[in-house]
C-alpha cells in the first residue's frame, strides 16, 4: 500500500506498531514475538494479579495466538477458565494451555531428563514448553548420580536427540555425566531441590557452571521454561538443516 501510495510511510508505522502489540495500560502484549522470534508471548504469572493474567490471555486469544502461562496455581486456572473456556492446567509443570490454533506436528527429537522426582516440575516446565514450540519430546526422569546405571539403557535414544535438557538439584552432577557419554548439545538446569548447603540451587548452578565437560549451556536455577526454548530453538535448526 505504501509503494502504491495509498498510505503513508508513517500511517503505516502507526498501522503496524498497533497491530504489533495491545496496550492494556498495565501491560503491553507483544502481538509481533510470535512473527520475530518463532513463539508467541508467555505469561509469567508470579507478580501478576489473576485479573491481569486473564486480561493478558485474552488479548493473546483474540489476536488468533494460543496461550502458555507458566508457574501458575489451580486457583488461577479456575479464575482463568471461567473467561477462556478450553484452558487446559498442567499440573506438574504449573502451567495453563489454550489452544486458539492448531500445533503443528512435532518435529525432530529433545529428551527431558531428571536427576530425581523431586525435580519433575521443572523438568516437566522444559518438556511442555519444548513441545508447544513443535518439538518431539521425550522424557526419562528419576535417572540421577546415586543410581547411574538406571541412565544407561536411555543412552541410545539420547544419542538420537538434536538437543537434551537435564535437570537436577542436590549438586548438580547429572549434566556433567550425560555431557561425558553422548555428544548432543546439552541444557543443564539448575533446581533448587537439596536440603541446606544446596543454597535454593546456588550449589547446583555452580557446579554446572564449572563442569569440564564442553558444550554444555547453564539457564538459571528453576528455569525449565528458559531450557525448553532453547532445546526447541535447536531443534528448529536440525530441522532446517
Amino acid at each position: 500500500m505504501v509503494a502504491q501510495g495509498q498510505i503513508s510511510v508513517d500511517d503505516a508505522l502507526l498501522k503496524w506498531h498497533g497491530q504489533a502489540e495491545r496496550n492494556l495500560g498495565f501491560a503491553r502484549v507483544d502481538l509481533d514475538r510470535r512473527r520475530r522470534c518463532g513463539a508467541a508471548e508467555v505469561i509469567f504469572c508470579p507478580g501478576k494479579t489473576t485479573e491481569q493474567i486473564v486480561r493478558i490471555a485474552a488479548a493473546l486469544q483474540e489476536a488468533g495466538q494460543n496461550v502458555f502461562a507458566t508457574r501458575a496455581n489451580r486457583s488461577i486456572y479456575d479464575e482463568l477458565v471461567k473467561t477462556l473456556s478450553g484452558a487446559q492446567y498442567h499440573e506438574l509443570a504449573r502451567a495453563i494451555t489454550l489452544d486458539v490454533v492448531p500445533a503443528a506436528p512435532a518435529k525432530g527429537l529433545v529428551g527431558v531428563v531428571s536427576a530425581g522426582t523431586a525435580d519433575l516440575p521443572v523438568a516437566e516446565e522444559a518438556a511442555l514448553t519444548a513441545e508447544r514450540m513443535g518439538a518431539r519430546v521425550e522424557r526419562i526422569y528419576d535417572v540421577g548420580v546415586a543410581g547411574i546405571h538406571r541412565l544407561m539403557p536411555h543412552l541410545e535414544l539420547l544419542k538420537s536427540t538434536r538437543a537434551v535438557v537435564v535437570a537436577a538439584g542436590m549438586e548438580g552432577a547429572l549434566p556433567s555425566v550425560v555431557g561425558g557419554l553422548i555428544d548432543r548439545p546439552i541444557i543443564a538446569v539448575p533446581t533448587s531441590v537439596g536440603y541446606g548447603m544446596n543454597l535454593q540451587g546456588i550449589t547446583a548452578l555452580l557446579a554446572m557452571l564449572n563442569s569440564c565437560v564442553p558444550g554444555i549451556t547453564v539457564v538459571n536455577v528453576d528455569n525449565g521454561f528458559g531450557a525448553g526454548v532453547a532445546a526447541a530453538m535447536i531443534n528448529r535448526t536440525g530441522e532446517a538443516s
